[in-house]
């Protein structure tokens, strides 16, 4: 914990520590008569002459960072939420508010007396989220904060000078700098440094919410810390949810800033560090951030530089976490099958990942559209057919014959067969929508008398037969199948099944039965995350039901939400950390007391020894000579 932290808890008088909400007798009277501050914000901000009120607001910015007034704090929490409802705004850019932020900034890092007088503790927060907040959007104003110098008290922030509170508004203020072609190059005069803390402070900041607060007692949190995050209103339950929202911000706007470097190519030796990547693939936003795209954002972004495509392509954890993400509900589906088209479409990295994706990427190639792309499927067929007919006439061979299998499946599936199925007569296609029929309803009787391993066969066969066209009818075959697959414990094949059924059905309208399957079959793999995100959209796609309006959560699904969300916490490793340092602590506890009754019983011993041997020394001589 960094040292101002516990500086803080021993020296921040109790009067400073109280809510900034709550009402004082020294609050700001509305009235000018009572008002005896000829520099106060409010008296300016209440001024109706426009020219007086801007010259007040003005000399107000420009004052405050030299006064010291118990006001200050109300005055930069309420600017916090103008800037908050209207970034756009120009009045406080152009007015001095860049160069007061600053300052505040500058002087709560250099001045530790001031910092910890009344309620100025609040301050540095409330100014980096200023200079975020309205740095945001326009690049005019992002020029104005840079030339007003923000960067510099910024950076203090982000080395931790202060806290993680602090350090979340810091990096994504420098997120929102860095964003801007024209603020660019100022950023980028810190580029390796800036780096090197986004790269730590993505890695570690769970832990370090976790051990600074999460996992703190409710009584030894830092009041200025429970205040910001719930804007006074308190409560246990409440901090714990907003410090788990601040926690994966933190890290998804740390990853946003090295992004901005990644956009441009910059430091991608740095950012592309094998331990590093690893950590990244796993790094996500969590139910409380699930608007961002965190750690597989910046993978992609990676993916479009032939650097970032080598370093990816070289971590084989990386691709597993790819290809695991193509194959499920997540938000970000889209951008891991993006990651692996880039990859495998560059020569001088397709090879090295072809083996592992073709066995994933094969359950997505009847996908229509994802997220606005069209003809993904399509798409996906074409990447991984690159190459084909060198595999086809042996001038190509695979180090997994599997994979040959796989890709041997996918033109068949794509090419032979719509060849074949496109000169069907319309009685022949007929009598095959007939005959799948005959064999689905046997494959549920089989199914349904035990012979599971039977009933596989059967619905494998009514596939082989089955028109392309047939789409509904597919699902529901490929679904069935994963049921029996379930059943048998093949979790790969059920996810592989419930995959192309989803596949097969519609965006607006996945097949539901196949989202809990797979949701289940990811259960039985351990894979937490993504068991979670088919179980959320299986319930979303129960409430949207018209046949389910009103009706609950289903008992199976709540208990499966609850083991997954608990498993996918995103404190659940800093826990699991804290517990076993506890438990080594207890054990090296019981070691040492165990050491101190050894020693105690030596001592004893050699006690009774030293006792009794000038007894033994007297029989001896007593009876020595007999």
């Amino acid at each position: 914990m960094p040292n101002i932290l516990n500086f803080i808890r021993v020296h921040l008088p109790e009067s400073a520590m109280e809510s900034q909400h709550q009402t004082k007798d020294t609050t700001h009277k509305n009235s000018k008569s009572l008002c005896t501050n000829p520099c106060c914000f409010f008296c300016a901000m209440n001024e109706a002459d426009p020219s007086l009120r801007m010259a007040g607001i003005a000399k107000c910015f420009k004052g405050m960072p030299l006064r010291d007034d118990h006001e200050h704090v109300l005055a930069l929490s309420g600017l916090w939420n103008i800037a908050m409802a209207q970034p756009d705004d120009p009045e406080f850019p152009f007015l001095g508010i860049f160069e007061c932020a600053a300052n505040l900034i500058r002087r709560g890092v250099n001045d530790r007396d001031w910092l910890l007088r009344d309620q100025n503790i609040y301050i540095p927060y409330y100014a980096a989220h200023i200079i975020g907040s309205y740095a945001m959007n326009k690049a005019q104003f992002a020029e104005r904060a840079v030339k007003s110098g923000v960067i510099p008290p910024l950076m203090e922030l982000l080395r931790g000078k202060m806290s993680w509170v602090e350090k979340r508004v810091a990096v994504r203020a420098l997120g929102h700098l860095a964003s801007h072609e024209r603020t660019f190059d100022a950023i980028s005069m810190h580029e390796a440094e800036i780096i090197n803390l986004s790269m730590e402070t993505a890695s570690t900041c769970l832990d370090v919410v976790y051990d600074e607060f999460v996992g703190v007692e409710h009584s030894r949190r830092l009041k200025y810390h429970c205040d910001l995050l719930t804007r006074g209103t308190g409560g246990l339950e409440i901090e714990n949810r907003k410090a788990e929202e601040w926690a994966s911000q933190l890290q998804c706007w740390s990853l946003y800033l090295l992004n901005c470097f990644a956009c441009k190519e910059r430091s991608l030796n740095r950012i592309c560090k094998k331990e590093f990547l690893q950590k990244l693939s796993g790094m996500w936003g969590g139910l409380a951030n699930r608007s961002s795209p965190a750690g597989i954002g910046l993978i992609r972004t990676l993916c479009y530089s032939r650097t970032g495509r080598r370093n990816v392509a070289d971590s084989k954890e990386v691709i597993e976490r790819l290809c695991n993400i193509s194959r499920s509900s997540d938000k970000w589906q889209y951008m891991a099958i993006d990651c692996l088209l880039l990859i495998l479409k560059d020569p001088d990295t397709r090879h090295k990942v072809l083996n592992d994706a073709v066995l994933f990427l094969v359950d997505l190639v009847d996908l229509r559209s994802l997220r606005g792309r069209t003809k993904l499927g399509d798409a996906i067929t074409q990447t991984l057919l690159l190459d084909y007919d060198r595999l086809k006439y042996g001038n190509l061979d695979l180090k997994s014959k599997r994979a040959e299998r796989t890709l041997e499946e996918v033109w068949d599936l794509k090419v032979e067969r719509k060849k074949r199925e496109s000169i069907l007569t319309e009685e022949a296609a007929r009598e095959r929508r007939l005959l799948v029929g005959v064999m689905k309803q046997e494959g549920n009787r089989l199914f349904w008398s035990g012979d599971i391993e039977g009933a596989v066969l059967k619905y494998t066969e009514a596939l082989e037969f089955c028109p392309l066209k047939m789409r509904k009818e597919r699902v529901v075959l490929h679904s069935n199948r994963a049921q029996c697959h379930l059943l048998l414990t093949d979790a790969e094949s059920a996810i592989s099944d419930s995959t192309r059924a989803l596949s097969l059905s519609s965006e607006e309208s996945p097949h539901s039965k196949s989202l809990w399957r797979r949701s289940q079959a990811y259960d039985m793999k351990g894979f937490a995350k993504e068991s979670l995100m088919d179980c959320l959209m299986f319930i979303n796609d129960r409430i949207k039901s018209r046949d389910t309006i009103g009706a609950s959560i289903p008992y199976y699904a709540a208990r499966m939400i609850t083991k997954q969300m608990n498993a996918t916490w995103i404190f659940a490793n800093a826990s699991s950390k804290d517990l076993n340092d506890h438990v080594v602590e207890n054990q090296e506890s019981n070691s040492r007391d165990h050491e101190m009754t050894t020693t105690m019983d030596i001592r004893k011993r050699k006690k009774g020894i030293a006792e009794v041997c000038p007894l033994l020394q007297k029989n001896r001589g007593v009876g020595g000579e007999s």
